[in-house]
């Protein structure tokens, strides 16, 4: 396992590495974007297949743990933040401050955190309902929260509607849909647990790739100093190690299970890239810093991608090894 461990977390330094020197763009980053909505359009289908409708129910009516995850999104980390941008002006860039603060409102990475909580073993129907309903609220609470934390008003328009479609279009119609085909795909699944398990690694690198291509043709590396990326990286690093901590605590504090910590942990402490970027360009629109203000969503999107392969593998080990302990 420890191999394992490696070798998939060198891929994904590969994937960063790759594209930091050939990032895709053009009409390859189109196609790429196109490819990675089908590959988690089966990704949520291959879940909702493997699922039987008694863990479905059990997912979606586990209202501790999606209020534990709630919270973590867009109570806890957006305090979490707060001192941050106390530092600046004097310690830290405002528009650096500023990012920070809008990466806390930020909802929760929909694939990755499903990815990671199915590579883990974890409870993958509650993080299915918990993943989705933050990116739907989020476009609703996002422009929200930031305006009570920054006290500005904003002065974009957020499209609701168009964010329910994608949500219901690409996650939970191809959910629906695999999971009313079980009867026929259920048994092929289960013989062939292992190549699900490729499948979702192989989305995560490709999510990282693009997402990293994405910031990289942005002009992550051109147009922020230096010592301005190194210091948003250390602080992500922090604020992701503080979010896993909280939340594996409030898990045991309510005696949760090893799979339902999964999802808190992945869930709770991720926050998306895809909704970030362009909820920034409405929000920020001619900012003359917004370089500056999405650094830290790119940062915090690649560590958080890295270093949740690994607590994937490890909890994945841990689960395993709780099932087959004798009763």
């Amino acid at each position: 396992m420890k191999l394992n461990i490696d070798r998939f977390t060198l891929l994904l330094l590969g994937a960063i590495v790759l594209a930091s020197f050939l990032p895709v763009r053009g009409a390859a980053a189109y196609w790429l974007a196109d490819a990675g909505t089908l590959a988690v359009a089966l990704l949520f289908f291959l879940h909702g297949a493997a699922l039987s409708r008694d863990q479905v129910i059990a997912g979606a009516s586990h209202w501790r743990l999606h209020l534990v995850i709630t919270s973590l999104t867009f109570v806890f980390f957006p305090l979490a933040v707060l001192p941050i941008n106390q530092l600046a002006p004097r310690w830290i860039p405002e528009d650096l401050g500023l990012g920070f603060l809008y990466l806390g409102v930020l909802p929760s990475a929909v694939s990755s955190s499903i990815a990671y909580t199915a590579m883990a073993r974890g409870n993958v129907p509650a993080a299915i309902c918990s993943a989705a309903a933050s990116n739907v609220f989020g476009m609703m609470l996002t422009p929200f929260l930031l305006i009570v934390l920054v006290s500005t008003t904003s002065s974009g328009d957020f499209s609701v509607l168009e964010a329910l479609q994608d949500i219901a279009l690409q996650l939970l119609l191809p959910f629906a849909i695999g999971h009313g085909l079980r009867p026929w795909l259920g048994g092929f699944l289960a013989r062939h647990e292992s190549l699900a398990s490729r499948y979702d690694q192989c989305v995560i690198w490709l999510i990282v790739y693009s997402a990293f291509s994405h910031s990289v043709v942005s002009g992550l590396w051109d147009k922020l100093p230096l010592g301005a990326i190194l210091l948003a990286i250390g602080l992500c690093v922090l604020l992701l190690g503080l979010l896993i901590l909280v939340a594996r605590t409030i898990v045991r504090w309510l005696g949760l299970s090893l799979e339902d910590e999964a999802a808190v942990v992945f869930c709770g402490s991720k926050k998306s890239l895809a909704s970030g970027l362009p909820m920034a360009k409405v929000l920020f629109s001619g900012h003359p810093g917004f370089g500056m203000i999405v650094l830290p969503i790119m940062c915090y999107n690649q560590i958080q991608v890295i270093i949740g392969a690994v607590l994937a593998q490890r909890y994945r080990t841990r689960i395993e090894a709780s099932h087959s302990a004798p009763e």
